[in-house]
């Protein structure tokens, strides 16, 4: 079992770097270039950081190559040097240590949208995260299912549609999750096993818009769409206020730990903590786990 957080180590105090379509006119596309090395770099950093206090689990920032799929962008990155080079060495991390690293594609991405502007855009940027991903050795790329629309059958329809025409550098990728608003768990297990494509459960999702199915009867079936793949990834949260609050805690709670480990009860999964202070909530867990006689990976 390996714990891990995504992007922001609130410990080391750098922020990623990004500009707008403005600054690129004024200063000229290299500024690309200079910021996505420094995003790169801190990366790499986050990453050492993380094997040094036993994390093994990363989700990347999803904002590393600066407006990457922009037009303004005529750089080919995927092919520059600079970035090959650092994207090798954390690539060679991942293996020497055996890290598990992941993207997240952000929420602009929706592959089931009825508009075919945002369905190319969002492939691009599906197709963005499948090239860096492939670069630093990146396992996992999640997202979720996307709007209803006012006909949720029919979004669904054209969401396995278009997960179907994926080339499979970008499918053998995707993981789909239940989001807490829009799709349960039940909704994304019918388009994975549509698709071929694994289920990333989130207990606290599922919390705030819980299928009509028992989670003894779903959880068997998230863990067999991750058979052809590996371990299963899970995200956990704890509510801020309430426990189907839908912002997210700090930490994650020890009652929400627990519930989660009785629903695995014994699988082996991958843990993505979702909490506001990071690393150090991604710690919190480690703790705890280990208090429960469960070994982490670290």
């Amino acid at each position: 079992m390996k714990v891990g957080y995504a992007c922001i180590n609130t410990t080391i105090k750098e922020n990623f770097r990004t500009c707008r379509v403005a600054t690129v006119e004024k200063k000229g596309p290299d500024i690309l270039k200079e910021l996505t090395l420094e995003n790169l770099k801190l990366t790499k950093h986050i990453i050492e950081w993380n094997i040094d206090h036993g994390i093994k689990f990363y989700r990347m920032t999803s904002e590393m190559v600066v407006l990457a799929t922009h037009p303004i962008n005529p750089w080919d990155w995927r092919n520059d040097p600079d970035v090959i080079e650092i994207c090798s060495e954390i690539k060679a991390l991942r293996d020497v240590h055996g890290l598990r690293i992941s993207t997240h594609p952000g929420q602009y991405s929706v592959l089931n949208s009825p508009n075919p502007d945002v369905v190319d855009r969002t492939i691009a940027d599906l197709d963005y995260h499948a090239a860096l991903s492939e670069l630093t050795g990146a396992q996992d790329m999640i997202l979720h299912l996307g709007g209803k629309y006012g006909d949720p059958d029919a979004a669904l329809d054209r969401l396995v549609n278009e997960a179907r025409a994926l080339p499979d550098r970008i499918l053998s990728r995707l993981r789909f999750e239940n989001d807490d608003r829009t799709y349960n768990l039940g909704d994304v297990l019918a388009v994975c096993e549509a698709t071929g494509v694994p289920a990333c459960f989130d207990i606290h999702h599922h919390r705030c818009n819980p299928a009509a199915a028992s989670l003894d009867m779903l959880l068997p079936r998230v863990w067999k769409s991750w058979e052809r793949v590996g371990t299963p990834k899970v995200h956990i949260s704890s509510g801020r206020d309430r426990p189907d609050d839908r912002p997210h805690h700090n930490y994650i709670l020890p009652e929400d730990l627990d519930w989660l480990l009785h629903e695995l009860d014994g699988q082996d999964a991958d843990i993505m903590v979702e909490a506001k202070m990071k690393e150090q909530a991604a710690l919190g867990v480690i703790r705890m786990l280990r208090e429960r006689g469960i070994p982490v990976d670290s």
